[in-house]
């Protein structure tokens, strides 16, 4: 969500580079924030703010307020027939975080994603992005670093071994590759 915040990468780029490009399902980032449902997202922000123990790490899990202003116009995702996307007829349209209105799905352009379609072995597919000079490279430096990171610091407290943050991100949420993997 900062990531869109910053006006450089669109939620079709965003999806683009973390969804099957990187072992993930289809549905990346914006597309499965609308099928869980964004007041479950608000909801889930809101809950891990209130019991997360220290300040600097709850700085990281604030609402956006693109999320708040969806949710109070109603655009919940999926079950409401918009929020990040919105269906209309057999056109999928991309909601414009600026204006929030709705406009044609654009397809992301970006040189190091077209590099790796031919590529079957997501380690390879992940390293390249993540060492692109190009908005893969950037984005996923800046989200997927810190996560693993975060990742690391909160295992010892919530799983038994790495092994089982892996299976649970694995079997829960279709990664190819857990975040230790």
């Amino acid at each position: 969500m900062r990531a869109l915040a910053t006006g450089r990468y669109t939620i079709e780029e965003i999806d683009a580079i973390t969804g099957p490009a990187l072992g993930r399902p289809k549905s990346a980032t914006f597309r499965t924030m609308d099928i869980a449902g964004l007041d479950v997202f608000e909801h889930v922000l809101r809950n891990l703010q209130e019991r997360m123990p220290a300040e600097t790490k709850r700085s990281g899990f604030i609402l956006p307020h693109l999320v708040s202003d969806l949710v109070k116009r109603g655009a919940t995702g999926e079950k409401a027939g918009q929020g990040f996307y919105k269906r209309v007829g057999k056109d999928i349209l991309t909601l414009d975080p600026k204006t929030l209105e709705y406009r044609p799905k654009e397809p992301a352009r970006i040189p190091s994603l077209d590099a790796v379609k031919g590529v079957d072995d997501v380690n390879e597919r992940a390293r390249t992005l993540f060492h692109a000079a190009d908005k893969s490279g950037e984005l996923l430096r800046d989200t997927l670093a810190p996560m693993l990171v975060y990742t690391a610091d909160v295992t010892p407290a919530i799983a038994n071994s790495i092994d089982d943050v892996d299976r649970a991100m694995q079997w829960g949420f279709g990664w190819e590759l857990g975040p230790f993997e």
